[in-house]
């Protein structure tokens, strides 16, 4: 399994007095069927995951609906409490967006990957780094501790997480063993083989789960090591 996309977090609250943003995101689905959809959060934000030039057409979708949208209250001439409304709205749009409080989607994996072999990527001062899984993808944020390297300090960590994840979703892959036809006793017996051999592919991680056991790395190792595992 090769890691072929991408994932954003797209904050669509700036068209919550234009639009019920659950029929805007229906839209979007429709607009970008090769897209993948996270749960709409109650601020307005939206995970986002599929191939980059997708990503790129929903962007210049949503970029239109905007511009219609301004060109419309222009237009229609909109009252001075309306626009200091939308106004604020921008604006904490862009301080959530590039302020003290970020936030990166990375697919689960590689987060875990990341944890386990660039563990410093997640180390900063100043910062709180935590990890949200769920489910394929993993919600980082990063926020400042009240240091006084401010909010550029945080967009510089956010720039090195994404970095990092976009270099190795290039060059990982993964293999998953199967243990739903086991039972207890043999599960433990792989998983314990598992560790053993892990030790002889230190580029491999191995991901423990109930059903199954998720093998991430170059490709070349984690062939061999489930083929390994399965003999």
């Amino acid at each position: 399994q090769a890691f072929l996309s991408v994932t954003s977090i797209l904050d669509v609250a700036v068209f919550r007095d234009h639009f019920v943003l659950e029929d805007l995101v229906g839209e979007m689905r429709k607009q970008s069927p090769a897209l993948s959809f996270g749960p709409l959060q109650p601020e307005g934000q939206i995970a986002v995951q599929g191939p980059f030039p997708a990503l790129r057409v929903l962007r210049e979708f949503l970029l239109s609906k905007a511009k219609s949208l301004s060109e419309e209250d222009k237009r229609e001439g909109k009252s001075h409490q309306r626009l200091n409304r939308g106004a604020a709205e921008t604006r904490n749009s862009v301080r959530d967006a590039h302020g003290e409080k970020q936030a990166v989607v990375l697919d689960t994996d590689v987060y875990h990957y990341m944890r386990h072999f660039l563990p410093k990527t997640f180390q900063a001062s100043d910062v709180v780094i935590s990890g949200v899984p769920d489910g394929d993808i993993t919600t980082v944020c990063i926020e400042n501790a009240g240091g006084k390297a401010g909010a550029a300090h945080a967009l510089r960590v956010k720039k090195r997480i994404e970095l990092h994840s976009g270099e190795l979703q290039k060059k990982l892959r993964k293999e998953r063993l199967s243990l739903q036809e086991h039972s207890r006793g043999e599960k433990q017996r792989y998983k314990q083989l598992c560790e053993r051999l892990q030790r002889h592919y230190p580029g491999v991680l191995i991901i423990p789960y109930n059903t199954h056991i998720d093998v991430v790395g170059p490709s070349a190792g984690i062939f061999e090591f489930a083929e390994q595992v399965r003999s």
